[in-house]
């Protein structure tokens, strides 16, 4: 079993950045796959990004890529999100989760372990 803590969130305007920060607590950090979702008010949680078990194979939303970056440092169990050029519509809490398996990346139904959220206010 894994425990996530989101941190890093906060208010910016528009074309600013922000970095988020989800550290897992245990042992076996480097054995789950590790991915990024928000949530807007009145709107269903999506996929931001994710990434693999050791760190490659990271897959972002066609809304988010090329601005956000994932990132993870296994020897430290966290893993990061840099957001840059942050837009209104990148508004919501910022969720990380964790699951045993690549497959389905992007599905929200397939992770096993939630962190609290952070929030993240874009202004315009």
């Amino acid at each position: 079993q894994v425990q996530l803590v989101e941190s890093g969130g906060g208010s910016v305007q528009a074309g600013g950045s922000l970095r988020l920060s989800c550290a897992a607590s245990g042992r076996t950090f480097n054995t789950y796959v590790m991915a990024w979702f928000r949530q807007a008010p009145g709107k269903e949680r999506e996929f931001v990004a994710g990434i693999s078990r050791s760190g490659g194979s990271p897959y972002y939303a066609d809304s988010v890529k090329g601005r956000f970056t994932i990132s993870r440092d296994n020897a430290k169990n966290t893993v990061y999100l840099q957001m840059n050029s942050l837009k209104p519509e990148d508004t919501a809490v910022y969720y990380c989760a964790a699951k045993n398996y690549y497959y389905d990346l992007t599905k929200s139904g397939t992770y096993d372990y939630w962190g609290q959220g952070t929030q993240v206010t874009v202004s315009s």
